[in-house]
């Protein structure tokens, strides 16, 4: 039965390779396999974790008991690695965008493909008109579209070349079901589709003033989101972005770097060369004026040096 997984803002909100054979495939069940060692560069940068202090009313935990989810764990996990037929992650844009919106998008596309060390491409937009009436109505002033229709009617009918992950991107707010105000995405993990908004992430309206504000939330979220996609379940050790959030503050908070034991996982999954990715984001951040992300990196790079 496919899961369909509902998140509210489920966001926050190698030099050195693990040892893994290099046989893939789409999904990958690793029950009988041995764990790799830990190898030396995710040591080094676990100096630079910070341990997630105890939540308080209104953080993501407060009210959820999560376990969690060890490198073990994970690697033991099925979950999706790619291939040769199936390597490439897709951003679909959703509605009508303005130049800001597009902007960020590209930065969006040119930043998952250093962050998950895989081609990305941005498929050209389509219409809101895709969606009918049926799946529309107003909140509060302004129009709202049905997340679900948007995942199984349009997302899935969208079959790109090489596709290991799909996720859509909408101009207008989403809501899952008549009796809910709003969400900010639903995915499939199932299916490797999802779709969020970014018309929350605005604070009304993108602007050059909050434009390096709202491109943050906007990596933060669809990393994450993507990085659910490979299997990677919230982290609730250490400040990351793995973090699962409650709010637009509390996104802000947390971390756009992934702890070192999530960063051990994705690198298990996809085999990427742990120092080139680092220095990518280190002048990713540098480029666009993300202090936040440049000083994390540089502090990792300072350590495995």
């Amino acid at each position: 039965m496919k899961k369909i997984i509902l998140f509210l803002l489920i966001i926050f909100c190698s030099c050195n390779k693990e040892k893994v054979k290099e046989t893939r495939k789409e999904t990958l069940n690793n029950t009988s396999k041995e764990i790799p060692e830990e190898a030396s560069y995710f040591k080094q940068i676990k100096n630079n974790d910070v341990k997630l202090g105890e939540p308080v009313y209104g953080d993501w935990l407060y009210t959820r008991k999560e376990k969690g989810q060890t490198f073990d764990q994970y690697f033991k996990s099925r979950h999706i690695v790619p291939t040769k037929e199936a390597n490439i992650i897709y951003v679909l844009p959703i509605g009508n965008f303005n130049a800001l919106q597009k902007k960020q998008i590209e930065l969006l596309n040119e930043y998952l493909e250093i962050y998950f060390q895989l081609k990305t491409k941005t498929l050209a937009p389509i219409s809101n008109d895709v969606v009918p009436n049926s799946a529309r109505r107003m909140m509060d002033g302004h129009e709202q579209l049905l997340a679900g229709y948007l995942l199984t009617d349009v997302l899935k009918e969208q079959k790109p070349s090489k596709r290991i992950a799909l996720m859509g991107l909408s101009e207008l707010d989403l809501y899952p079901k008549p009796e809910w105000n709003y969400v900010f995405g639903l995915a499939s993990y199932h299916d490797k589709i999802g779709v969020s908004s970014i018309y929350r992430l605005q604070d009304g309206e993108l602007t050059s003033e909050n434009f390096d504000l709202c491109l943050s939330r906007l990596l933060k979220i669809s990393s994450h989101e993507i990085g659910h996609m490979f299997g990677l379940h919230h982290c609730i050790t250490a400040n990351c972005l793995m973090n699962g959030t409650n709010s637009m503050s509390e996104t802000d908070k947390n971390a756009i770097r992934l702890c070192s034991v999530c960063q051990r996982k994705l690198n298990s999954c996809i085999l990427y060369d742990n120092k080139k990715r680092l220095e990518d984001l280190e002048k990713y951040f540098k480029r666009n004026n993300l202090t936040e992300g440049f000083e994390l990196m540089k502090k990792d790079r300072v350590v495995i040096q």
